[in-house]
């Protein structure tokens, strides 16, 4: 093992672009309603939003283009669309495979994502048997405990606390994550994290993370000291 990487006990996946293909239903739901004032959903908008609630995401957008609708608006005009699309969501490449793996070595792992309960519920509903596997699962925008949304650490912090005891120390806890924004949340709250990009990420943005792979099919679970594949 070479001495980039650390031994770590515990695991913490994002959910939406990592473990389930739901990024582009957001940047049509996005688009959408950009082109109904003559505007156009761009990569830089959608690399501010990643990462953030719904809420959060929303606020910056209405922001940065000006547009004459509220969140709520957004909301609204945006949760039809979501409830027929993300029961259609599909697992990522090497997603099943490395949870299955992870739990059958009896690995702690956490969902920490941004996703709102509601539609956390729609995105899993045909991978229950995959979801399930989590020891804990956490929902940012309705957690009470939680005030702050990634890049800030505090989700990742909290959620540490949440694991069956011994609560494990954040150097020993490794993040997946897909956006920017939950990579700098996961080093600043002292983990390290493997950023699986979108493949239009820079690389200086990639450079951020511990590792940046293309793919969780490239996963290599022994650089951090977890059981390999077989």
């Amino acid at each position: 093992m070479t001495e980039k990487y650390f031994p770590v006990t515990h695991v913490i996946f994002d959910m939406d672009g990592l473990l389930l293909d739901t990024e582009v239903m957001h940047e049509e739901a996005m688009d959408r309603i950009l082109r109904r004032y003559g505007k156009r959903y761009t990569w830089e908008m959608k690399l501010k939003q990643m990462g953030r609630s719904q809420e959060d995401a929303y606020k910056i957008m209405i922001k940065e283009y000006d547009l004459p609708i509220t969140v709520e608006e957004m909301m609204k005009e945006t949760s039809s669309f979501y409830e027929q699309r993300f029961p259609c969501s599909k697992l990522m490449p090497g997603a099943e495979r490395l949870l299955r793996h992870l739990n059958f070595h009896k690995i702690p792992m956490a969902l920490c994502t941004g996703t709102k309960e509601k539609n956390y519920k729609l995105k899993t509903k045909h991978h229950q048997n995959i979801f399930q596997m989590f020891d804990v699962r956490m929902c940012i925008p309705d957690d009470a405990e939680v005030k702050t949304t990634k890049p800030e650490p505090e989700c990742f912090l909290v959620c540490v606390k949440r694991f069956p005891k011994p609560t494990p120390a954040p150097e020993q806890v490794l993040v997946f994550e897909d956006s920017l924004n939950g990579v700098m949340a996961a080093l600043r709250a002292g983990m390290q994290v493997v950023m699986i990009p979108d493949r239009r990420m820079d690389q200086l943005h990639r450079s951020y993370a511990t590792v940046a792979l293309p793919s969780l099919e490239d996963f290599q679970p022994e650089l951090f000291s977890l059981p390999a594949f077989d």
